[in-house]
């Protein structure tokens, strides 16, 4: 029993930003200050988000681009990656740290964390 619990301790410690409370980010200056010089990566992904309103970055072999704009506190962009177009979305946007969440449908559905570097 007390390895059980050990192992979950552990993987608790391990887990990270998953504990850590995620805070909105409502406004466009906001997003722009956590975001303006950084890359967001995760596991095939670096990600550069431009204050002229670019995306840009790479997901996997693939290039990905595309544009954003800040609307009614979510983040609204159309992407693509390589010659597939991922489409418009508007994504709510929680940051705790150098952890930043992207949740599409105006966070209603799927959730990508991204490290801030």
């Amino acid at each position: 029993m007390t390895r059980y619990v050990l192992s979950a301790v552990a993987a608790l410690a391990l887990a990270g930003p998953a504990w850590a409370e995620l805070q909105p980010v409502r406004d466009k200056s906001k997003f722009m200050q956590i975001v303006q010089g950084k890359t967001l990566s995760r596991p095939f992904v670096t990600l550069q988000v431009s204050g002229n309103g670019q995306i840009s970055g790479k997901g996997a072999t693939r290039p990905v681009t595309g544009s954003w704009r800040w609307d009614g506190g979510f983040f609204c962009r159309d992407l693509n990656w390589g010659d597939r177009a991922l489409g418009y979305n508007c994504q709510e946007v929680r940051v705790n740290g150098d952890t930043i969440r992207f949740t599409s449908d105006k966070g209603a559905g799927d959730s990508a964390d991204f490290r801030l570097r």
